[in-house]
């Protein structure tokens, strides 16, 4: 896949962000950064502003500190135009860490992901379901 259609037209928002959804859940994050994400992304956390995919690829070896193997939920994505948001959760049994409150944003152009914004908070992992 590539950041255009069969058509040469580049993909829409939705598009990307289901392609990027579906690559994290696969946890294929080369294929992700490849075919989703622009090579000088902007990325926004409590971890600062970075830019690149280098950034991309440290900013999810964070969660997966908190995470490792964890079991996501992708609980909505919302897009308009070039913006998109997705709200997510997520839990590690292993870690007894879970995720409930996650959101990130995204614009989205000429087929890429050329900015993204990443919140989350961490909580000991209680019973109820993600």
């Amino acid at each position: 896949m590539n950041a255009d259609d069969k058509r040469g037209t580049p993909r829409g928002t939705r598009e990307v962000l289901e392609a990027h959804l579906k690559c994290r859940q696969s946890g294929d994050l080369d294929g992700d950064i490849r075919d989703n994400y622009h090579s000088d992304v902007a990325l926004l956390s409590a971890e600062g502003v970075h830019h690149g995919t280098e950034a991309v690829r440290a900013l999810a070896g964070v969660l997966r500190r908190y995470l490792p193997d964890g079991d996501y939920r992708y609980r909505q994505v919302l897009t308009r135009g070039e913006v998109g948001m997705l709200i997510w959760s997520g839990r590690c049994a292993d870690t007894d860490t879970e995720v409930h409150d996650g959101v990130d944003s995204y614009v989205v152009h000429d087929g890429r992901i050329v900015a993204q914004t990443i919140h989350y908070a961490t909580a000991p992992l209680t019973e109820h379901p993600v």
